[in-house]
């Protein structure tokens, strides 16, 4: 009997087993994704050494060591793989790092994942025991004033204000400084800009990164002082809630048009005029200037605010940005310098140029004449112009502090006018606010373009920021956009629907009383038959 049943185990046909939760990955595969969509940038070895690494500030990962920023983990440990996909689905804010969901498949992603982790011996170290950190739920009243006092508290106490400035745009006494493990220099992240956070921007995003750290970084873990009692978990929770309030509540909005009302006073020169907090601001994002030689690729000022007003003579223009130094700034020609050997400027290799104190430069730029019509929007080249199309341009520099007007032919010549413009700036923890003014009417309307109301009027920035390194071709760039005067709203606007709607019930009433009137004659008539 026994002998019986054995037979039939041995010849019964195997049990399947159930499918795996877990898609298979295959790291095959993967190479061949790398190879194509990653190797140009972290290298064919994974070493963070592409090609396009040398033009990248911060510089790819580097797979070979297995030290990763972004993490659900302890500081010191491994990603979890869900932290990977996470990275590769989303990408990397504020880096080179693109997102590659919607790009690449689901098993490509995995697969690619995989492969990224063969670089390293660390990922197949079974004695390694990844977990992800348990994290608290976020407490309420996260925006009340209390709340945001005491994250404001220890954001002071625990540090945070010796990298990120006493304001939180980057710019503490230790940020000329700093640079991560590979010695590659590197910007204390700039927390007005949660849009460009590495690993995400949300109040729990941040308290993830303050609880894991930023392995590599000098961005440490805060784990350690909720084990040591210095602070306790909701006291962290509400220095990240201190920090997401320094950051507008939505991600700004890219709009192609600037509109400037038009005010019943003089137009305010101060940039720091009470008027502008009753004026719309639109961020304009800014990229490097990668066209002509020398380029760049990594541009310290990523977007600027822009306001606008006028009063039906004059325009007012305000332009803020963020900028960790009023340059020149000695205490920074080393980082300056750190940075020029870091970030190649072109593919020709010549030697790193000389740090020096460069002053902070911005450019608003024009067409020399507004197109005859709406449908001919026929602009200049967009990168300074053309010798045989030259555009209109207000320049501002911090060293010596003043502002011009005059004509680019190019990267290479400006020509600058007698015509007027004003300006004034200040700067403020980590700040620029810069206030242009020019009348709307000019008497060189061959050059200088004629600021017409109800018309779409091209405008692009362009800024420098010098302690970078920043200086001629080497600069933030933006495409054209569109600058609108409004007319004011003319009282008949207003008026000719009120009388509509008065002469209407007006005419209703008569109507209905004729009505009525008629009715009540029938009625009369009626009794007397």
């Amino acid at each position: 009997m026994i002998d019986a049943l054995l037979a039939l185990v041995l010849v019964a046909p195997p049990v399947p087993r159930p499918p795996s939760l877990v898609p298979l990955q295959d790291t095959t595969h993967g190479k061949v994704v790398y190879a194509k969509w990653c190797a140009g940038c972290h290298g064919d070895g994974g070493a963070g050494d592409g090609p396009a690494a040398a033009h990248m500030l911060p510089r790819p990962r580097n797979f070979t060591g297995a030290v990763y920023k972004i993490r659900t983990t302890a500081s010191g440990q491994l990603p979890t793989d869900a932290d990977l996909m996470r990275a590769i689905d989303d990408g990397l804010p504020g880096s080179a790092m693109p997102a590659w969901k919607g790009r690449l498949s689901d098993a490509e992603r995995r697969d690619v994942a995989a492969y990224i982790k063969t670089f390293s011996a660390f990922f197949a170290d079974t004695s390694q025991h990844v977990a992800a950190l348990k994290f608290s739920s976020e407490p309420s009243g996260g925006t009340g004033a209390n709340a945001l006092k005491t994250g404001r508290q220890f954001y002071d106490s625990i540090g945070c204000r010796k990298c990120h400035g006493d304001q939180g745009r980057g710019d503490g006494p230790s940020a000329p400084t700093l640079k991560d493990d590979a010695g590659f220099p590197i910007f204390a992240a700039d927390l007005h800009q949660s849009w460009r956070f590495r690993g995400g921007g949300s109040t729990g995003d941040i308290y993830h990164r303050l609880r894991t750290g930023l392995d590599g970084t000098p961005m440490p873990s805060f784990s350690d002082l909720i084990d040591q009692k210095f602070l306790t978990d909701e006291q962290l929770w509400r220095l990240a809630q201190y920090v997401r309030s320094l950051s507008p509540p939505e991600p700004p909005e890219v709009q192609d048009v600037i509109h400037a009302p038009q005010i019943a006073g003089p137009v305010p020169a101060s940039p720091d005029d009470s008027v502008w907090g009753r004026v719309g601001r639109y961020w304009f994002p800014l990229v490097g200037q990668v066209i002509r030689k020398s380029r760049w690729f990594a541009p310290a000022v990523s977007g600027v605010w822009v306001q606008a007003l006028h009063d039906g003579r004059t325009l007012a223009l305000r332009v803020s940005w963020d900028d960790r130094t009023q340059s020149p700034d000695s205490a920074w020609l080393g980082f300056e310098q750190r940075v020029l050997e870091t970030v190649a400027g072109d593919d020709s290799g010549p030697p790193p140029p000389k740090a020096q104190p460069w002053p902070d430069q911005l450019a608003v730029q024009f067409p020399r004449h507004l197109p005859e019509s709406p449908a001919a929007m026929e602009r200049p080249y967009f990168l300074m112009g053309s010798e045989t199309d030259p555009v209109y341009q207000w320049r501002w520099t911090s060293t010596p502090r003043r502002s011009v007007a005059g004509l680019a032919r190019g990267i290479e010549r400006f020509d600058t006018l007698p015509g007027v413009v004003a300006g004034q700036a200040r700067f403020d923890h980590g700040e620029w606010r810069l206030v242009f003014t020019r009348a709307l009417a000019t008497p060189d309307t061959a050059n200088e373009v004629q600021l017409e109301a109800g018309r779409a009027i091209p405008v692009a920035f362009f800024a420098w920021d010098g302690s970078s390194g920043e200086h001629g071709s080497r600069m933030a760039v933006s495409t054209w956009y569109f600058l609108a005067l409004d007319r004011p709203t003319p009282p008949g606007v207003f008026i000719s629907p009120v009388l509509a709607m008065l002469v209407t019930l007006g005419l209703g009433l008569v109507v209905v009383r004729r009505a009525q009137g008629g009715r009540r004659g029938t009625v009369r008539a009626g009794r007397q038959r």
